[in-house]
């Protein structure tokens, strides 16, 4: 039999490839870890984190604005861009620097380059000064994420025109933003960039923002960021994007004919797409589309020692569902049989106020036929969530009619934390009186989720009662 250098090997060191070549090294097996750019891919470099810093930065901003609401009395408050930037950079370093560290300590082998695919059990590294040199495992793992998927709009590649990469590292906030996509990655921008100052335009292909989630939360939400100064165009594309004097004009096609907006920066939040180009997946033989790779359950390819998790494979495009396939796949091919729930994957969306949601949408539940009930509670009703001055939004459940929760969708304050006791509720196959017989602290926020569970069964306490038809 032949011997290879690694038990494993994986491509791609961000959420989904560092994790898995973590639990490998856990269960005793020999790992390498093969990384063109950074580790922690693009959701510690260029996505999750520096959003998440800058969004909290934003946050803070915004509170201090309006701080006279707490009894605090303001002045002088001004944004020190440049400031924000480095704490960004230092946030991301840090997390990227402790990762260097987990590899270190787990005896992972970590080689710095690009990886292409010899044969089934052969990759080839290409590193910066443009050597080569081949490595050989057992197994092999595709961890190598996506990338912005740009629309072929005239005028898309000109300067102010970025991808949320660049975004990011904008020099300046710009006065006037338009952001084509009113998906998670837009309106995240588009709450973030508005907190700053700027004046924000997003340009929706579809009917509405936010199409995947619970429509309840798409039309609350709304007017929401109306209120903050965002304004919404829905069933709109864009035909051409042209530059003029000193700024960009966008040409679209809406419902009441074209018309002309003129922008400092434009924001592409168009969606994302697999990365596999350069890979050579038919030297391996790897089945994909562009869709991404073919997987089964448990991330295998149809080369049974290749497997691909994450982004890569075109499914839920999240970091916390790469993370957990790799853990899967390794687990897996280790012989071990592993458990994953593919449909309870809370997703969450950081603008003001947060959104979170998991399990099925009240859409969902009536395309697939299923007789259910629906309950909400609002935050305006929780005392706690009053005395953060973040009384907007509400909690929404639902269960089948044997009162089991099937879906938990949120608009307020921290949704982005309470959304995984649905996500356990869920997972266990909870009922309804199983989160009724749990205390819940008081004053939290978590007591939202009792009380919308409560109103299932009409017995809500902080609620009008429910008039019986």
């Amino acid at each position: 039999m032949e011997k290879h250098d690694f038990d494993l090997i994986v491509i791609g060191g961000g959420p989904g490839g560092y994790v898995a070549a973590i639990r490998t090294a856990q269960l005793g097996a020999k790992v390498c870890l093969i990384e063109k750019h950074k580790l922690g891919g693009t959701c510690l470099n260029w996505g999750c984190i520096p959003t998440k810093a800058l969004y909290r930065s934003a946050e803070v901003y915004h509170l201090m604005k309006n701080s006279e609401e707490f009894g605090i009395l303001k002045s002088g408050i001004t944004v020190d861009w440049e400031l924000v930037q480095c704490r960004k950079r230092k946030i991301v370093d840090q997390l990227v620097g402790g990762i260097v560290q987990l590899m270190k300590s787990y005896g992972i082998t970590v080689i710095e380059g690009e990886a292409q695919f010899e044969d089934t059990n052969t990759v080839l590294v290409r590193k910066s000064d443009e050597t080569t040199e081949n490595y050989s495992a057992d197994h092999i793992i595709i961890a190598t994420g996506s990338k912005p998927a740009l629309l072929p709009i005239e005028g898309a590649d000109l300067p102010d025109v970025l991808d949320s990469t660049a975004m990011l590292s904008v020099e300046h906030i710009p006065n006037r933003l338009v952001i084509i996509g009113g998906g998670v990655i837009g309106m995240e921008f588009a709450a973030i960039f508005s907190a700053f100052g700027s004046q924000v335009t997003v340009i929706e292909f579809l009917p509405s923002i936010l199409a995947q989630l619970d429509g309840d939360i798409s039309k609350r939400f709304t007017p929401m960021m109306k209120k903050r100064g965002v304004e919404i165009l829905t069933s709109a594309e864009v035909k051409k994007i042209e530059e003029e004097d000193g700024h960009v004009v966008l040409t679209l096609s809406t419902k009441k004919g074209d018309m002309k907006i003129p922008a400092d920066k434009v924001l592409m939040a168009t969606g994302r797409k697999p990365a596999v180009e350069g890979l050579m997946l038919e030297k391996a033989g790897v089945a994909y589309s562009k869709k991404g790779i073919g997987t089964n359950s448990y991330g295998q390819t149809n080369i049974l020692n290749i497997y691909a998790i994450g982004d890569v494979t075109g499914g839920i495009m999240l970091a916390h569902t790469a993370s957990h396939q790799g853990i899967i796949a390794v687990e897996h091919m280790m012989g071990m049989e592993p458990q994953y729930n593919a449909d309870v994957v809370p997703s969450c969306v950081f603008a003001f106020p947060e959104i979170a949601s998991v399990g099925m949408t009240e859409e969902e539940a009536v395309a697939k036929g299923i007789v259910y009930k629906t309950s909400k509670f609002m935050f305006g009703a929780n005392g706690k969530a009053l005395t953060l001055g973040e009384g907007e939004g509400f909690l929404k459940v639902i269960s089948d009619e044997d009162d089991v929760i099937i879906g938990v969708h949120i608009l307020g304050p921290h949704a982005s934390d309470l959304i995984h006791e649905g996500a356990l509720a869920i997972s266990m196959k909870a009922r309804a009186q199983d989160i009724i017989n749990t205390i819940h602290a008081h004053p939290t926020l978590a007591e939202v989720f009792s009380e919308a569970v409560m109103g299932l069964k009409g017995i809500g306490l902080h609620a009008a009662p429910i008039k019986k038809k």
